[in-house]
């Protein structure tokens, strides 16, 4: 007789580091962090759960990055700096009037980037056998598989003046070797090749330490991998062979998701697809690489559109709506097989399994022991039985009040029918007035195995705060909370409810 996992149960919060205060324009890794996971224990959480911290291009949306292994320089805390006298404290004396509540992107690059210069400045300066440059030296050679290509990409970018790298003169953007050589010999390139290569480095010696800390408080973080690879990314530069391109380097299909909850065409990613045939052949190496990367960063992971590694949409690549795709299949249980074979028996994976979702993608998660998520308000919006509502659960799932797509509970509740609103008021037993709370309750007593808040939700945020809306190209992912929002009383509240249910 099989003996029956048993799964601790652990809640947490869900809150992208840009979300944190501070006062340079953009939550990072510095001091707010740290406090940050100091209230998680405070408010008897176990778990962080962050969006992926890839470098974003010009939507900034974090399912767009222009690399899957590399760390986004924005969150680069400029008091970390200062501690390792890569900075002096009179380059943070005069800081730009940036908001709080929100982040402005192109207004913190513009302030952020001389001063991660000023600090390469610094660094090289530094002697040779100086402990920041030994660990410089080993964290080039350990990372350089993505490393080296990574870099190029972005200093060959900015060479041409932020133009995507299927625009570029054929010979680099076919990223033959005598053609790199060629580029790498050029001052300007070479120059931000070196600067890319250190913010990474940055990057990495900034998270490595504030996730060591998280783990020594009893914190474990969730990251996240999008399924798919930015068209415009060093992924795609650099391994064309990987994915469904013309000679000139153009998708000639894309990723995108049929008419569902949140549009009624679909949605249109844009992101090329692979070639799931020649991945098989070499035994998924690129993903693998890029899943060993993640679970260094994190201590578990969601794989975003789990869907896609069963069957995913395939749309024509001049398609003006994700309306006129067709399913095709992914690699199914022998990706994971493989996985398994390279990562062990226990993955420590969580599958988005939201949306369009066949019986084949549940048997596909539910044969790897993999959790799926349930969404508290999906539970609602069906006023109907159906599998989003807690007394279907089942206990290895990860129940959510909301997620980063949806709208807060309280905006939610707002704009929801009247017949939603009758059916949770009933549910929970509750005149609504707090129904952020309610929902938070709800999603701790549940018989999951972890529980995830947006930080909105304990702040009973509205409308106004969410952290994107699917389908709505600008003013995406800029939420940033007030550092007086997480009081006291709140951390208590949060705690005692968490104990009352195990959690």
């Amino acid at each position: 007789m099989t003996k029956k996992k048993v799964y601790p149960r652990l809640s947490g919060i869900l809150l992208h580091p840009t979300s944190l205060p501070g006062p340079y324009g953009i939550g990072d890794l510095g001091p707010e962090a740290y406090e940050f996971v100091d209230n998680l224990k405070i408010s008897g959480q176990k778990l962080w759960q962050v969006l992926p911290l890839g470098p974003v291009g010009g939507s900034n949306s974090p399912y767009q990055s222009y690399s899957s292994f590399a760390g986004q320089p924005l969150i680069i805390s400029p008091d970390l700096l200062v501690e390792d006298r890569l900075l002096s404290p009179e380059d943070l004396s005069t800081i730009p009037s940036l908001p709080d509540g929100h982040v402005e992107y192109d207004a913190v690059r513009a302030y952020k980037r001389p001063l991660l210069k000023k600090a390469l400045e610094n660094f090289l300066l530094l002697p040779d056998e100086h402990p920041l440059k030994e660990e410089y030296e080993e964290f080039c050679k350990k990372e350089a598989e993505w490393l080296d290509d990574y870099c190029l990409f972005m200093a060959i970018m900015k060479a041409n003046d932020g133009k995507p790298w299927y625009e570029w003169e054929a010979p680099i953007r076919k990223g033959n070797k005598t053609a790199k050589k060629k580029w790498m010999k050029m001052d300007a390139v070479k120059e931000e090749y070196t600067f890319q290569s250190f913010i990474q480095f940055l990057f990495f010696h900034q998270w490595s330490a504030l996730k060591a800390y998280a783990n020594e408080q009893g914190i474990s973080i969730i990251g996240d991998i999008p399924i798919f690879a930015a068209a415009n990314s060093a992924d795609v530069w650099a391994n064309k062979k990987l994915f469904k391109l013309d000679k000139d380097g153009h998708p000639t299909v894309v990723a995108g998701v049929p008419p569902d909850y949140f549009s009624e065409t679909g949605q249109l990613w844009g992101n090329p697809l692979y070639k799931w045939n020649v991945h098989k052949k070499d035994r998924y190496s690129w993903w693998m690489s890029r899943i060993r990367a993640q679970l260094v960063k994190y201590d578990y992971v969601r794989i975003d559109h789990f869907r896609g590694l069963d069957e995913y949409w395939e749309v024509p690549a001049d398609a003006e709506t994700a309306m006129d795709g067709k399913w095709m299949p992914g690699p199914k249980a022998d990706f994971f097989n493989v996985m398994r074979e390279e990562l062990g028996e226990d993955l420590p994976i969580i599958a988005e399994d939201l949306g369009l979702i066949t019986q084949s993608v549940h048997d596909l998660r539910d044969q790897f022991d993999l959790p799926g998520m349930k969404i508290l308000q999906f539970a609602f919006e069906n006023i109907e039985d159906n599998d989003f509502l807690p007394y279907n659960y089942p206990r290895n799932s990860v129940c959510y009040t909301g997620t980063h797509d949806n709208d807060t509970s309280s905006g939610w509740y707002h704009s929801a029918s009247e017949e939603s609103k009758d059916k949770i008021r009933r549910y929970l037993s509750t005149d609504g007035s707090h129904i952020s709370w309610d929902m938070i309750r709800c999603a701790l007593s549940s018989v999951s195995r972890m529980a995830i808040i947006p930080i909105q939700d304990i702040f009973e945020d509205g409308s106004d705060r969410r952290m994107n809306i699917p389908g709505v190209a600008q003013g995406n992912w800029g939420y940033r909370y007030y550092k007086e929002q997480f009081h006291d009383g709140l951390k208590k509240g949060l705690r005692e409810m968490s104990e009352i249910y195990g959690r």
